[in-house]
């Protein structure tokens, strides 16, 4: 089978959607599929084609301000490239209703190709996380529902995303499927040892909507350093929020993935305060690992998991059923197969 993905970018990032194209086009790859990924490219200023472990990547310029709306550049010549591609092509698969790239695509893609079978998996939030953004939307949503309109499926990450769709976009009701995010395999290797340890662990993404406030005030209020591993917009914002608060919190890049886990295993706590997540792949490693995971009720509800009530608005989860990629991959290959 012969797949095209479409995402904002391709990179080994904790979580997120990168995280989730790059587990998932590897594994394909290895099952024998032909794959390529086209992905925004902030940096650059002209396609760049390679491969990586199998997946041909084609990186696209893009405009991205604070990692937001991925507008892409030269779009008549990635239309010429859509067109070219898209004769050999049995399924394309569109990630995210939250950029201008991926909406585009695969309004584009129908267009060109109009029995050409594809997926829409949008990560949907259903607003933007700014004051600016959250105005944007309201004639967003006109463009994310044609999206909809052209995808033979829309795929949720878990019921309450797709429970948040279909809500918005009625003509999503008849062909949303649930599949849940998967972890990469090494995570089964490593067992909680943090039960004595001095920090809690955040990962992924550093924006405001992930309200790691609440997580430096718990750290504070329980007498735990607070670890948080990852860049983002929002993070020279929090540095400052910890200080005034007299908070003990330290900030690393993503680290190489042994370091990562390594670093999670160890953790008295992982901690996701987010309430606006489609699934929280972190908080799932985490609980694969057995560690007491702080999260909200709408992260709990995500990841399907029984919650107790921790602190405040905040509840912790244990003992819930997290799967493979490897697990998942036939779920996505009877999905492309209609």
């Amino acid at each position: 089978m012969r797949i095209l993905i479409i995402a904002t970018s391709y990179y080994p990032h904790i979580g997120g959607v990168e995280y989730v194209v790059k587990s998932t086009a590897e594994r394909l790859v290895r099952k024998g599929h032909n794959v390529t990924v086209i992905a925004g490219n902030p940096a650059g200023k002209t396609p760049q084609r390679e491969v990586i472990n199998g997946v041909e990547v084609i990186r696209w310029p893009t405009w991205a301000p604070n990692g937001a709306y991925h507008l892409p550049r030269r779009r008549n010549q990635l239309r010429d490239l859509l067109q070219g591609l898209l004769r050999d092509v049995d399924v394309v698969h569109v990630h995210s209703a939250h950029a201008i790239l991926t909406v585009w695509a695969a309004a584009t893609a129908r267009r060109i190709s109009p029995g050409v079978r594809i997926v829409f998996t949008p990560h949907y939030h259903g607003t933007g996380h700014s004051a600016l953004r959250r105005l944007l939307w309201i004639p967003w949503r006109r463009y994310v529902a044609r999206a909809v309109e052209a995808a033979d499926a829309i795929h949720a990450v878990s019921p309450r995303e797709a429970g948040l769709i279909k809500s918005h976009y009625p003509q999503a009701g008849g062909k949303t499927v649930v599949i849940p995010n998967g972890i990469d395999e090494d995570v089964f290797s490593h067992r909680w040892r943090g039960a004595d340890s001095d920090y809690m662990m955040y990962a992924g993404r550093v924006e405001r909507y992930k309200r790691l406030e609440v997580a430096v005030d718990l750290a504070r209020e329980l007498g735990l350093r607070l670890l948080v591993v990852g860049r983002g917009p929002h993070r020279e914002k929090l540095r400052r929020y910890a200080r005034r608060r007299g908070a003990a919190v330290e900030f690393l890049d993503p680290q190489p993935r042994p370091d990562y886990l390594r670093l999670l295993a160890g953790a008295r706590y992982a901690v996701n305060p987010s309430r606006q997540e489609a699934y929280s792949i972190f908080a799932a490693e985490a609980l694969a690992m057995e560690i007491p995971t702080i999260t909200t009720p709408e992260v709990a509800e995500n990841l399907q998991a029984e919650a107790e009530p921790f602190y405040g608005e905040l509840v912790v989860l244990r003992d819930v059923k997290i799967r493979s990629w490897a697990e998942l991959i036939p779920t996505y290959l009877s999905l492309y197969r209609g």
